[in-house]
């Protein structure tokens, strides 16, 4: 594998636990750590889990399977493989265009995913220094946030929004080391980096989850998040189920498929990307194993959407022993999933950049990374500066977004959704059977179901993630 070359004559991986490693990376960031628990949060538990899970193996792994194979298949960026697996198949180029859907969606989720990422860093010097007081305090264990009410801590969240200054600096060191990762290439950037970033991450995952399951209430948040009470199940919890498995595996965003472009010929994609989807399935349990006991055991609210994370889990970090080690080390890990996933977001319009324009790699990361900073800017200053500009006054669900939030959801909503219903669309009905057979691996009767589901299963589950994310009210409240 070491010898397969991917787009723009790019090394590829040089084996197929880095890629593994890197897709992983790729699929695993704030969607797992932040919203999976939210969003189990808020709708019940136990039975959204289940749904959850159904939807990332009946509708997800196809799709990841699909894009990998796309970009194995076309050996280029998002949009360049899916044009030459259309060639390949004797249909149209223009099936390209969710390509190229999916390169934009990426650029602009990484500028504003990079200012969310900044908020770790921030939290990360905020334990950091709790620690150092407590060393200089003869107390190297105590607690976070020392001294402070609980609405003084909830309150810092508002503080560094309305720090403008603060908000610029960390988006910008955090996108500097995005840029500074992809400039160096699959082999000495991206694949070291998840080398380094992801075991680190699983390490630190593994020991805050054994730490909450014995000083939280880990009974309490098992039988919560295992438990299922299906009348607590509406149709959008349902919805927002699907909308997770799909997004959290970073599909529609070009990173499988350009990643998929460095896949040796050698590698089986079917059980790669089967191994993909239960890693990212197993971090977004254990996620909500670590967040759970710490917050059920200090009487937070698990359905506290948003601000669980960033508001009531310092909350619960100043109520436990040794709170400010366990939250800088809870931030470091947020920080390397955020880190390991803005890479992959950076990447896909790097590539495209780079095929498309032939630019050197470092020219068209400094590029692309700097023009993702500026609009990465404004989202900034649109807690502050800029806090009553709404971009998407005339639409009706984005009205009352700022600039972040309308970028997150004309991105999540619209575009993500869209690029992937034009990837099913386009395996399941036009890319030629044999070349899918042959790339894929299949069996006739499993390529057989597979290919009913890109056809018929995933385009019908998209399409009413775009519909009822777009027009809420259709969904029935029970």
């Amino acid at each position: 594998m070491a010898g397969s070359t991917g787009q723009a004559g790019e090394q590829g991986w040089s084996s197929r636990s880095a890629f593994v490693l890197a897709a992983i990376g790729a699929a695993v960031g704030l969607g797992n750590i932040w919203r999976f628990p939210t969003l189990a949060g808020e709708n019940g538990g136990g039975a959204f889990v289940i749904v959850y899970i159904a939807c990332v193996f009946l509708i997800g792994l196809p799709l990841v399977l699909s894009e990998v194979m796309i970009g194995r298949s076309g050996r280029s960026d998002a949009a360049g493989s899916i044009a030459a697996v259309a060639e390949k198949s004797g249909v149209s180029r223009k099936w390209s265009l969710f390509g190229g859907m999916e390169i934009l969606a990426a650029f602009l989720i990484l500028s504003f995913y990079s200012v969310v990422a900044g908020w770790t860093i921030h939290y990360v010097f905020v334990m950091l220094g709790d620690i150092v007081s407590s060393f200089q305090a003869g107390a190297p264990f105590g607690t976070a946030f020392q001294g402070e009410t609980q609405d003084m801590i909830t309150g810092r969240m508002g503080e560094l929004f309305g720090n403008p200054l603060e908000l610029i600096l960390m988006h910008t060191a955090f996108m500097a080391i995005t840029v500074f990762i992809v400039a160096n290439g699959v082999h000495d950037g991206i694949e070291k980096a998840a080398g380094t970033l992801m075991p680190a991450f699983f390490v630190l995952l593994v020991l805050i989850t054994i730490y909450g399951a014995f000083t939280g209430a880990f009974a309490e948040a098992v039988s919560f998040l295992f438990t299922p009470d299906f009348s607590l199940l509406t149709p959008t919890a349902m919805n927002e189920a699907l909308g997770q498995a799909l997004f959290s595996l970073s599909l529609g965003s070009a990173a499988l498929i350009t990643y998929g472009s460095y896949v040796g010929n050698d590698v089986k994609l079917a059980p790669t990307a089967t191994m993909i989807a239960f890693a990212d399935t197993g971090v977004a349990i254990l996620a909500g194993l670590m967040i759970f006991p710490i917050v059920f055991a200090v009487g937070l609210d698990p359905a506290a959407g948003p601000v669980l994370v960033f508001q009531s889990l310092p909350v619960a970090f100043a109520q436990m022993p040794g709170g400010s080690w366990v939250g800088m080390l809870f931030f470091v890990l947020i920080f390397f999933a955020a880190l390991t996933s803005s890479i992959s977001l950076l990447e896909g319009p790097v590539a495209w950049v780079i095929d498309r324009f032939k630019l050197k790699r470092l020219h068209a990361a400094l590029l692309v990374g700097g023009l993702a900073w500026c609009v990465g800017l404004l989202c900034a200053l649109g807690y502050n500066v800029l806090s009553d500009v709404r971009p998407l006054w005339f639409w009706g669900i984005f009205a009352d977004s700022d600039i972040l939030d309308s970028i997150d959801g004309i991105t999540g909503k619209v575009m993500l959704p869209l690029a992937a219903l034009g990837v099913s669309l386009f395996i399941g009905w036009r890319a030629d059977r044999r070349l899918v057979e042959a790339e894929t691996g299949l069996s006739a009767g499993t390529l057989m179901l597979y290919r009913l589901i890109m056809a018929w299963i995933a385009p019908l589950a998209v399409l009413l993630i775009v519909v009822f994310g777009l027009f809420p009210g259709l969904l029935p409240t029970s």
